[in-house]
Formats: structure tokens, C-alpha cells, sequence
């Protein structure tokens, strides 16, 4: 069972290298090159334990990656909606640490005071898609060929789920 904890500035350099490690892919994010820690650091001082926090996913002694909730849009009448973000290492993935990264958040709504979580998946990312699917994920927008990446047209999902307030 993976364990989950608060993230601290000083994981900023690991967090960085799993989130760059899932840009050659082309299935996570639009970024294109690798980020540098500098760059990542306004970004990371928006998280806070009490509302929108970043937890590291631990197999075992080892950084297996790790689950965010920002916030949705960045005006008031947003504020019991999160999006979600899950990384993981390459040599973590398919060990349903996914999925145990979603247990954990959920459990974590009530506290968090939110009610709706959505999520950005790229259309070919068949992975997350079944992912947040199994997890009573809709579609709830769809915008086609919005991202360019390697002259390749890309599609990208706005996945959500309400849950009980």
C-alpha cells in the first residue's frame, strides 16, 4: 500500500524530474521541454495543506510520484472545485498507484472542502482515461486538436466528477 505525505519545498527537485520525465511521452502534458526547478517554483507555493495540497505517493522507500489538486479557474465561485494532476515515475507506472492516488484524494474532499474535481486528459492518453472513467469520471468538454506537439494534432478531455457535498 503506497503512503502519501505532504510535499515541502525540498521535494521541488524530484517532483520536477518525475514531471519531466512524462514529457517525452506525450501523453501528460503539453509541455514540450524539460522545466526547471526555477521556472516550477511560483507554481509550487500556491499548494497549501489546508486547500490545495501536493502529496508525494511513496512505494515503499521509494518516490513513486505524486498527486496535486490546484485550483479550478481562479475565482471565488470555483472554490469546492479542484483539478487533479497524478505523476509517477516511469518505473512506477502500472503498479495501480493511480488508482490508489485517487482513493487517497477522495478520502480527502470533505476535509479539503471541495465537492467537484476535474481533470485535463489528453484524448489519446488511454491510460488516464480508463483511469478516471472506472472512477465515475465523465466527459464534460472535449476540444479537438487544441495542442501541437510533434506536428501531431492532439485533443484534450475536461474529465469531472461531483461528489456528494
Amino acid at each position: 500500500m503506497p503512503a502519501f505525505t505532504l510535499a515541502t519545498t525540498a521535494d521541488l527537485p524530484a517532483i520536477v524530474a518525475i514531471y519531466n520525465a512524462a514529457i517525452p511521452g506525450r501523453l501528460a502534458t503539453a509541455d514540450l521541454e524539460p522545466v526547471t526547478v526555477a521556472a516550477k517554483t511560483a507554481w509550487f507555493a500556491q499548494f497549501n495543506a489546508e486547500r490545495r495540497p501536493l502529496w508525494l505517493i511513496h512505494d515503499g522507500p521509494d518516490l513513486a510520484g505524486w498527486v496535486s489538486l490546484e485550483n479550478f479557474y481562479g475565482r471565488p465561485a470555483y472554490a469546492h472545485t479542484a483539478e487533479i494532476s497524478i505523476y509517477l515515475d516511469p518505473a512506477f507506472q502500472h503498479r495501480h498507484l493511480g488508482q490508489a492516488a485517487l482513493d487517497f484524494v477522495f478520502a480527502q474532499l470533505k476535509r479539503l472542502d471541495l465537492d467537484t474535481i476535474v481533470a485535463f486528459v489528453f484524448h489519446h492518453n488511454q491510460a488516464s482515461q480508463g483511469l478516471f472513467a472506472r472512477n465515475g469520471f465523465a466527459t464534460w468538454g472535449h476540444l479537438p486538436e487544441v495542442a501541437l506537439m510533434d506536428g501531431v494534432r492532439r485533443d484534450l478531455d475536461i474529465l469531472g466528477r461531483r461528489f456528494n457535498a
